[in-house]
């Protein structure tokens, strides 16, 4: 897995995410928890590092723009 790089951003509240996660269904869930919340910019595809298990997607998400239908979120269960 890459390091993490600081990287300063010209205003608060704009953030770049890298979502590392086993497969495209799980990096896409959480994409989508978090566009429930605030303006993000969706990405359509994972990609992958050859060599390495699982998928990256990067999104764009600014929490400056919260959007009104936001619901909270709801609590995960697990199966028994």
């Amino acid at each position: 897995m890459d390091p993490i790089r600081e990287t300063h951003l010209t205003e608060p509240g704009l953030l770049v995410v890298d979502v590392a996660g086993l497969d495209d269904d799980t990096v896409f869930a959480f994409q989508d928890a978090i566009a429930r919340m605030w303006g993000t910019s969706i990405a359509e595809r994972t990609t992958r590092d050859v060599g390495q298990p699982g998928v990256r997607l990067r999104m764009y998400t600014d929490l400056r723009q919260v959007l009104a239908q936001a619901s909270p979120p709801e609590p995960v269960t697990g199966t028994q």
